[in-house]
């Protein structure tokens, strides 16, 4: 049994860190707005849906006007990505205004169930707009880069198997990297980054050291949100089919990873997010070998949502967080 784990290895550890890549990006946007004004922002999934399916719309629009065999694929990644990220940065935008400004002193159940409310309808906007474009609300998208090679792992021990390595895999790790780099030096080392971080620790005194609150929390929303809609153009271009229904399951567990790293704190996410990929895919793997094919691939959802009762049980501030008293 060993062997056949140590076997499966190299490939589990690719596809775990590409897909823990995607929740932690996802995860970052949960815990930019809970640093901000600890709302658990459960439409997140919905916005990372959005952005797989306005990633494969553009994708669609280019190969119907024949501009996508006239640009180089890299150009036309990067286009999508852009386009894609303008987009769900403007809707988490729109939701904050529309959904959370005008519940910020409200209590937090009340705007966490307007969160909850907001997830169904973007949900099922999405899915009507699908459904009345195609008639199906199941989209099967175009693959920019659709060559793999083998990594000759067994080179290395006779225990370990060869793996196979996408281009798809290596963009979603290069560009979940850019951005969680690029977001950590925005936070740390800018003007906008310090007023930020200002704002998550104390609200009121950052607005009387002429900070903007609320223009902090639309760039905090924006960017969070564009993170979002980006990872989901790299998770419809990995696995080449989307549905309305995508951002709920992956929401949930990129939220996990959140908790696991320490809601609020961006590094945490980050780390949380790459565990729950490996232990996911880990599970996808060998459950079925570990339990004597008690338990297939399909339970592999049990680990994130075990791992977060785990964390909520003995350490609820996560790894990197920090246990805080409730101001009274």
């Amino acid at each position: 049994m060993i062997l056949n784990i140590l076997h499966a290895l190299p490939q589990v550890l690719i596809d775990g860190l590409a897909l823990g890549a995607i929740y932690a990006v996802v995860a970052l946007g949960y815990t930019m707005v809970y640093g901000i004004l600890e709302l658990i922002n459960f439409a997140h999934g919905e916005i990372f849906m959005t952005g797989a399916f306005v990633g494969t719309g553009v994708l669609f629009l280019f190969q119907s006007t024949g501009w996508l065999g006239g640009m180089p694929g890299w150009v036309a990644y990067v286009l999508i990505l852009a386009i894609a990220m303008l987009v769900t940065g403007l809707l988490g935008v729109g939701i904050e205004r529309i959904a959370y400004k005008p519940l910020r002193k409200a209590p937090k159940l009340i705007s966490l169930i307007s969160a909850i409310g907001v997830s169904f309808v973007v949900q099922d906007i999405v899915r009507f707009i699908s459904e009345l474009r195609t008639g199906n609300y199941i989209i099967s998208s175009i693959t920019l880069f659709d060559k793999s090679m083998t990594i000759g792992t067994s080179s290395l021990s006779s225990w370990l198997g060869d793996a196979s390595l996408k281009t798809n895999t290596v963009i979603i790790i290069a560009v979940a990297v850019f951005l969680m780099i690029g977001l950590d030096f925005f936070i740390n080392r800018t003007k906008w980054g310090v007023a930020m971080r200002a704002v998550a620790q104390d609200r009121e005194t950052a607005s009387l050291m002429s900070i903007n609150v609320n223009k902090i929390i639309i760039l905090t929303f924006f960017i969070g949100s564009a993170l979002g809609g980006a990872t989901g153009v790299l998770f419809a271009q990995q696995y080449g089919t989307i549905d309305p229904f995508i951002g709920y399951i992956l929401g949930l567990k990129a939220f996990t990873a959140a908790v696991l790293g320490g809601i609020g704190n961006i590094r945490g996410a980050m780390f949380g997010g790459l565990v729950i990929g490996i232990l996911e895919m880990f599970a996808s793997s060998n459950l079925g070998l570990l339990t004597g094919g008690s338990f297939g691939s399909e339970y592999k959802d049990v680990f994130a949502f075990m791992i977060l009762i785990i964390v909520l049980i003995f350490k609820p501030e996560g790894l990197f967080g920090k246990a805080v008293k409730e101001k009274v």
